[in-house]
């Protein structure tokens, strides 16, 4: 959905628009500007997140990512890297793809990475996994195996998936903010997250992301032109200004601090990228060194490539039906070449030794500032290429301030859900589980697994087999595979 109601689409004005088909899709080149720009801000924190998720994990050896032998911890090197190829790849899916979608490294990805692989392999060996996965999910998109897969899910399970995703994207925004808190388990209680840190809220940070969150809906229901940037802008000032007068710091320093990032533009801005990380994979290295051998290494390979697949195939829908992009059979533009794109993105990521990149789900945040052309996700990629130097201004953009954007957007996602019939319980149920497995498992894999899982379960106990399409069955039993893979792996190895 897009809040420029009043703002008409410019008449084609050249190369730029004709290549992009920006008067087409009904933007402009403002728009694309805009969007771009809001969905770097919702994703820059990848640039601070994924040091800090791959930076302190020594690998088999002692060694850590990016750094010399027996040295500690280099997370500019890995900050660096994550933002360079980021930057390469979005600029990538904008010209070849022209779909509105940014990639970067992949959460959940990169922590699986450094803590199942890299703690019993070297972070070459793990690498080279990622690169391997990479290979192996390009493979299947020229083969046209994972497109033909996208189009044998049913209509309403895609619009499921894009309602599921919309509710995740707005928990990681409460989430990231410290809006919603675990509970830790220390407490006996079987309710897993609360509101605030002790089930009230506090701390100032919050409140910034409670105004910020307030300003942008305040600004959308005016239907304010760029209403997600300017509250992006304006909490970000406010930010600034709470912690150059409270000097909150950290949460890990202060219980009442910042997320990720501390609000403050004092010293360095600009720097020389260390780019240590690229080039740090070893292909192969993986089927020697870790323990249980080529079995091991291509079960990891397994569930790597299982989570990338069908992450990237429920964003890509989203996001188009968000854009309004998709067609009849809920289908994006040039979804081959957005497959293809990201399946480069993973073997990228780990030739660039920053994990397997992947589509961001984020995108749907500059889509609701109106982007609908490849021309925003290039935006957002020269503004990674810029972080690489300008790291410091990217860190002081605290969540608070970017997230308000996906709570938003959540909601913009969720309106999708009249698409469903709720009184078929045969499409019901598995677009039930879809939607709910997401954020209750905060991972789009597992909502689309469990949704897949019961549609194809359901047909058979109605005895209406044959309306299940062969690649279903085949995807179905992947997905056995995938939520049975510790046992599987422990009887293999």
């Amino acid at each position: 959905m897009d809040n420029d109601v009043d703002e008409k689409a410019a008449p084609a004005r050249g190369w730029l628009d004709n290549f992009f088909k920006i008067s087409e899709r009904g933007s402009t080149t403002g728009r694309e500007v805009r969007g771009g720009v809001v969905t770097f801000l919702t994703m820059a924190y990848i640039v601070v997140l994924n040091p800090l998720i791959l930076g302190f994990v020594p690998d088999s050896e002692g060694n850590f990512l990016g750094a010399a032998e027996g040295a500690g911890p280099n997370l500019p090197a890995i900050a660096a890297g994550t933002a360079l190829v980021a930057g390469v790849l979005c600029i990538l899916m904008g010209a070849a793809a022209n779909f509105p979608l940014a990639l970067a490294a992949g959460l959940g990805l990169n922590a699986f990475v450094a803590f199942s692989i890299a703690t019993q392999s070297t972070w070459a060996d793990a690498m080279g996994l990622v690169v391997l996965e990479g290979i192996v999910i390009l493979v299947l998109v020229l083969t046209g195996f994972r497109t033909a897969v996208f189009r044998a899910v049913p209509q309403q399970l895609k619009v499921a998936i894009s309602v599921g995703i919309g509710l995740f994207i707005a928990l990681i925004g409460f989430v990231d903010a410290g809006f919603v808190t675990r509970i830790p388990d220390a407490a006996q209680t079987t309710v897993p997250v609360q509101l605030g840190a002790s089930g009230t809220l506090s701390g100032w940070p919050v409140l910034v992301f409670a105004f910020g969150l307030l300003l942008l809906i305040a600004l959308w229901v005016r239907k304010v032109r760029g209403a997600i940037l300017i509250g992006i802008l304006v909490t970000t000032v406010v930010a600034v200004l709470v912690e150059a007068v409270l000097e909150l710091g950290s949460v890990s320093e202060n219980p009442g601090g910042w997320t990720l990032s501390v609000p403050d533009f004092g010293g360095s801005l600009v720097g020389v990228p260390d780019f240590a990380t690229l080039g740090q994979f070893s292909l192969f290295g993986a089927f020697s060194s870790l323990e249980g051998g080529v079995i091991a290494a291509l079960l990891l390979v397994f569930s790597l490539m299982l989570a990338d697949f069908f992450d990237t195939m429920g964003t890509m829908t989203a996001i188009g039906a968000e854009a309004g992009l998709n067609d009849e059979e809920g289908s994006p533009p040039n979804a081959q070449r957005i497959l293809v794109v990201d399946s480069i993105a993973a073997m990228a990521g780990g030739a660039g030794g920053v994990s397997s990149n992947t589509s961001y789900i984020e995108s749907a945040s500059g889509v609701g500032e109106g982007a609908r052309t490849g021309l925003a996700a290039i935006v957002t990629g020269l503004l990674f290429l810029a972080a690489t130097f300008f790291t410091p201004v990217v860190e002081a953009i605290p969540s608070e301030a970017a997230v308000p954007a996906l709570v938003l957007v959540g909601f913009l996602m969720m309106q999708q859900v009249t698409g469903i019939s709720w009184d078929d319980v045969e499409i019901a149920i598995p677009a039930f589980l879809t939607i709910v497995l997401m954020p209750f498992t905060y991972s789009i894999t597992a909502g689309i697994g469990g949704g897949f899982l019961a549609y194809v379960l359901i047909k058979v106990v109605v005895g209406k087999v044959r309306e299940v399409h062969p690649l279903m069955w085949l995807v179905a039993a992947l997905f056995v595979v995938y939520f049975a893979i510790n046992p599987i792996t422990s009887w293999l190895t």
